[in-house]
């Protein structure tokens, strides 16, 4: 899928993306719950599933 995991956590973490801009990527199926765990360090909002 693209972008890959590795291109959107880089982004996340020189602060170019907010916790909102990676639920986006979740929606669109760029990453998994975990990965977003992973890049953010919060649960999915409630009611993503």
């Amino acid at each position: 899928m693209f972008p890959p995991f590795e291109s959107i956590k880089y982004f996340y973490d020189i602060n170019c993306y907010t916790n909102e801009d990676i639920k986006i990527y979740y929606d669109y199926g760029c990453i998994t719950k975990e990965q977003y765990k992973e890049i953010t360090g919060e649960d999915l909002p409630q009611g993503t599933d």
